[in-house]
């Protein structure tokens, strides 16, 4: 059974299932233009998120063969996974903002082990213990890992610029660029009114940036050729202030469901972003590592049930909030230690 859903205006949302996840699926979202169908991101690249996505559009009279373009809201394989099987099937253009773009070419140009290597080195930096690194280290000795994930999506051949009217024949789609969850991460404004006049100014397609019930994860931006101190915190927050003036009648995300009120939202986000920070300066009363912080953290469930690789993600979100302390001057890295150990000011 095919979960399409109608939003009005020549817009509709298909739930595009993403495995063994917990977040269940994800909302792509079809765009009617004057030059056809347009995608705003595609899911997972998986059989069953192929098949649903193809049975969504058939539901709602359109072949995957007659698709115009996909719009990628950022790079992560649950936006952007099945965005090369579409351009196959049906030779859509593919855009996508510049900075996440360049991460899906540094992506097929990596060796998995010049990335295990880096992802090894790090987690000693921030003092994850030995037994959590050894799997990386083996899986790079062994060859284990010969390819890295999402090598299918598409490399995109259209650049999304922020601030600009995208070329769709018919509508008005504004990209804004919301840097936080990934570096390149666009929201898509439709400037048009609201089909079923709810007040306000037209619809947005959040991505992950604006969900209604969930903080999306903000982590540093893993780049293993540069070394500026990004503050992917600083710019999550200061994007969410910037969505937030828009003043839009609804929002539609790409997880979860449509909401309208983006700005109380926003405002939920911002004071559990200050409400962690606060925490996190209480924990630095001692000095920690990030791996020591991230321990401590509040997260879904317990520390010892977190899996290996949601451990990674954790410590890196706990290093953007400290990161984004330390530019606020509320924190400082202790002078010789190793590894990094920060503490409150």
């Amino acid at each position: 059974m095919t979960q399409v859903t109608e939003h009005g205006g020549g817009v509709w949302s298909i739930k595009v299932p993403i495995p063994d996840n917990p977040l269940g699926h994800t909302l792509v979202h079809v765009l009617d233009t004057g030059r056809g169908p347009v995608l705003i991101d595609t899911g997972w690249d998986d059989p069953e998120a192929w098949d649903t996505l193809v049975a969504g559009l058939t539901a709602i009279g359109v072949g995957i063969n007659g698709i115009h373009g996909v719009v990628i809201t950022h790079h992560h394989p649950d936006h952007h996974g099945l965005s090369g099987q579409v351009r196959e099937s049906s030779g859509a253009w593919v855009a996508m903002h510049a900075a996440d773009t360049e991460i899906v070419r540094r992506t097929r140009q990596s060796e998995p082990g010049t990335w295990l290597a880096y992802l090894a080195a790090k987690l000693t930096a921030v003092g994850a213990p030995e037994d959590h690194i050894a799997p990386l280290r083996t899986a790079r000795a062994t060859g284990r890992m010969r390819t890295l994930p999402g090598l299918r999506a598409a490399l995109p051949d259209r650049e999304i610029v922020p601030g600009e009217l995208l070329d769709l024949a018919g509508r008005r789609l504004r990209a804004v660029w919301t840097p936080g969850h990934t570096p390149g991460h666009v929201c898509l404004h439709l400037e048009e009114d609201h089909p079923a006049n709810l007040p306000g100014r037209g619809r947005l397609f959040s991505g992950d940036h604006l969900l209604p019930g969930i903080s999306p994860h903000i982590g540093l931006y893993e780049d293993p050729d540069d070394a500026t101190a990004t503050d992917p915190l600083g710019d999550y927050l200061d994007s969410l202030e910037r969505i937030g003036r828009l003043g839009v009648a609804e929002v539609l995300p790409a997880h979860q469901h449509a909401f309208p009120d983006a700005a109380r939202r926003v405002q939920e986000l911002l004071d559990h972003h200050e409400e962690r920070l606060t925490g996190l300066l209480a924990l630095l009363a001692t000095p920690l590592t990030p791996w020591q912080l991230a321990e401590r953290m509040e997260w879904n469930r317990p520390w010892e049930q977190i899996p290996h690789g949601s451990r990674n993600i954790a410590v890196s979100e706990a290093e953007a909030h400290v990161r984004r302390l330390v530019k606020l001057g509320r924190a400082e890295a202790m002078t010789g230690s190793d590894p990094v150990m920060y503490i409150a000011v």
